[in-house]
């Protein structure tokens, strides 16, 4: 039996029939893989969210938060305005005034961060709520930014949450953390890496903690009028997401026992359609595959602790003493968990404020698409050890060759006859090592749009990206030209490469996987050299050259800019335009809040597969 299965692959190995499968059934799982995608958000494919952990309870929480602390937070309100516009120092003082003047424990953490040559600094203002029956093990922290993670003024929401601060001394079970931060970005992630003690040199020690961190919850009430919809931010860095029975909490109290309306990824007119779905679930996707912050939350996550963040929006006949009672509700259900969430889903894609799709669901959309690189990249190592793929060596005529032009078959060479050895590398050998350079060029982009100053970053980029174009011609270029087997292996274990990281990335972040998998698609149907290493057709160089050349990692981000009309492809060069903006936020993203997966797939996966495949296109 085993002897005739051998026996059938070595007839299907030598069929040419066989050989043509493998770009059709490469195209066939990227097509399935897209129509799987777009399937999402029907009925059949998608659920209702549930709260898995029975001891949240967000149905039987009672809130007391309003009345009196009305007139406790238009007088802290007031207190915040008259120093609104003062320095950081005159800020602190206040907050820590009103803190102390409740009895609670203050204390403040200075912070300095450097990214492409701009310094983040400011002061944390911290205090810790002790539980007169809590045994001090477990903690819940309820954050507010001076400055949202628009740059905006939350003057209001910081007011809220010190209402709040004075109001929650009344509960008595779990530590409460309450932290004030100078912005949104740079003070949540000096605080939460000082608590962990991972914070660096230029970050001071904090002199308060607490137990584990259960959870986070951020305020942002950026204006002073009535609001309709509290919007749910719950995306974190490198793509995680808290566990949904966070967010299904939030939801359940605001829109259950509130009857406020929630949101999410800025819907706010969400008809339920199968197309206000699909656009919500394609904006939750662009931001984990992101990987940036949406609110002070998003650095909690990487530290394992629940978080999310909840804006104030619109324009409607709830007040502060809503959201108050709100955040109060959810802080009584965190209060009632016995251990750390766990029951619910980690990776999940939200499609309205009630309605996901679990991993088990969306992942093989993902998974289709990396698996069309690895089939090609099998099927193209099977074609370069055929015997009709030509050898990179010319090869001595046979006997019978010789025989048929009447040559000598046993002569004997003098020594002085017998031609000098001339060895030639192996083709798998010089493929590993191209593709082995390749991949370490890749530190090159890596250090330098992370370390660069902010007015260099454009040019860099521009610089950059004409000499991606400019090094796969000058390796072809320099390459032997009779070449096809190490041609056809080097696009193998580009392919094998790239297959390889996406599968293993679509289980992390499975928006980045498939949306870097999609934009290498054309590397799987670049050209390679046919049996009896013929040149492949131009015709089918010149259909894909056009997609590898807008398919750059230094291209598609400023034609991303052009489609959404945020600036010109070649506006700005040398200066801070939009792409510009873009390249700093990467940098602050990378040297500040940690989020390596972005950068690192785009210039240690997706670059050295693109300029592989120009190599490939361009040979011969």
């Amino acid at each position: 039996m085993a002897l005739a299965f051998s026996e059938l692959l070595v007839k299907l190995r030598g069929d040419t029939r066989v050989r043509k499968i493998p770009p059709y059934l490469s195209a066939l799982c990227v097509l399935i893989g897209l129509a799987w995608t777009l399937l999402l958000p029907l009925n059949r494919n998608s659920r209702q969210t549930y709260i898995s952990e029975n001891a949240l309870l967000p149905g039987q929480v009672h809130t007391y938060f309003g009345g009196s602390e009305q007139n406790v937070f238009r007088a802290y309100k007031q207190e915040l305005l008259a120093v609104k516009e003062g320095s950081e120092e005159e800020i602190s003082e206040r907050i820590l005034s009103i803190l102390r003047v409740n009895g609670l424990k203050t204390a403040t953490q200075k912070f300095e961060y450097e990214s492409a040559g701009k310094i983040y600094g400011g002061e944390n203002v911290y205090s810790v709520l002790h539980a007169p029956r809590g045994d001090g093990t477990e903690a819940i922290v309820l954050v507010a930014a001076w400055k949202n993670i628009d740059g905006g003024s939350n003057v209001h929401g910081v007011a809220l949450v010190l209402t709040l601060a004075r109001y929650f001394r009344r509960m008595d079970q779990t530590y409460i953390i309450i932290l004030l931060t100078p912005d949104s970005s740079a003070g949540p992630q000096a605080w939460i890496d000082a608590y962990h003690d991972m914070h660096s040199s230029s970050v001071q020690p904090l002199s308060l903690k607490s137990g584990a961190l259960q959870g986070a919850v951020a305020v942002d009430l950026p204006f002073d009028h009535r609001f309709s919809t509290l919007h749910v931010s719950y995306d974190g860095i490198n793509g995680q997401l808290p566990n949904l029975d966070l967010f299904n909490t939030a939801v359940s109290i605001a829109s259950g026992q509130m009857g406020i309306g929630t949101s999410l990824q800025h819907m706010y007119d969400h008809n339920d359609s199968y197309r206000k779905r699909l656009e919500t679930m394609l904006k939750g996707m662009a931001n984990q595959a992101i990987g940036h912050a949406t609110g002070p939350h998003s650095v909690f996550i990487p530290y394992h602790v629940d978080a999310i963040t909840l804006t104030a929006v619109g324009d409607g006949w709830q007040d502060e003493m809503a959201f108050g009672r709100t955040v109060e509700g959810l802080f009584r259900s965190l209060n009632n968990l016995l251990e750390h969430f766990h029951q619910s889903f980690f990776f999940y894609l939200l499609m309205q404020t009630n309605r996901f799709v679990s991993i088990g669901t969306y992942l093989p959309s993902a998974m289709l698409v990396a698996a069309n690189f690895t089939i090609m990249a099998i099927a193209l190592w099977v074609k370069s050890h055929s015997a009709g793929n030509g050898s990179d060596t010319v090869k001595e005529p046979n006997t019978t060759e010789k025989l048929d032009r009447n040559e000598p078959t046993e002569t004997k060479l003098s020594s002085s006859q017998i031609p000098p050895s001339n060895p030639q590398p192996s083709p798998l050998a010089h493929a590993l090592v191209l593709v082995l350079l390749i991949h370490l060029l890749s530190t090159i982009p890596l250090y330098l749009f992370n370390h660069l100053q902010i007015s260099s970053l454009p040019l860099a980029l521009n610089a950059f990206t004409l000499f991606s174009y400019a090094l796969p011609l000058l390796i072809a270029s320099l390459s032997p030209p009779s070449r096809p087997r190490t041609i056809t292996l080097t696009k193998s274990l580009s392919l094998l490469l790239l297959g390889l990281f996406l599968s293993t990335l679509a289980t992390l972040n499975f928006s980045f996987s498939l949306a870097v998998g999609l934009l290498c698609v054309p590397l799987t149907f670049i050209p390679t050299p046919g049996t009896n290493a013929q040149s492949p057709p131009t015709w089918q160089k010149l259909i894909v050259a056009p997609l590898w050349v807008i398919t750059n990692p230094g291209v598609v981000p400023r034609l991303a800019l052009v489609a959404l009309g945020k600036g010109g492809f070649f506006g700005g060069v040398g200066g801070m335009d939009q792409m510009g903006k873009v390249l700093e936020s990467m940098a602050f993203a990378w040297n500040v809040w940690g989020a390596r997966v972005p950068g690192t797939v785009v210039w240690a996966v997706w670059w050295p597969a693109w300029v592989l495949g120009g190599v490939v296109l361009w040979s011969g």
